[in-house]
């Protein structure tokens, strides 16, 4: 992969954690949308990231964000972001972040 590449790549960004850059994704009309990295959340042996839009997005209220899921294309070489839709795992990665929000407040708190 080319340099400008790895610069571009969304997921690449989204697993440097030294990255908190906005998350450029395009939708289904090729449209630019810009992410704010909210977090990356292991559940179930998966990875998640909950992106929350930078501008306004038909759909998603302005203090909502966007559970993606970490998912391989058809020929398992590359890797995508794809918009979960099951309504039980979305609440489950944002119980988990809820929780650690929870747990990183009381740390801060001592």
């Amino acid at each position: 992969m080319a340099k400008n590449e790895e610069i571009d790549n969304p997921i690449l960004k989204l697993l440097d954690p030294e990255n908190n850059d906005p998350i450029t994704l395009y939708d289904e009309n090729e449209k630019p949308v810009e992410f704010e990295q909210i977090a990356l959340i292991p559940y179930n042996e998966k990875l998640y990231a909950i992106l929350k839009p930078i501008e306004k997005m038909d759909g998603v209220a302005d203090d909502e964000a966007i559970v993606f899921s970490f998912e391989e294309d058809d020929n398992n070489e590359d890797q995508l972001l794809v918009v979960e839709e099951s309504d039980a795992i979305i609440d489950e990665v944002f119980a988990i972040y809820n929780k650690l929000l929870d747990e990183q407040g009381a740390e801060e708190e001592k």
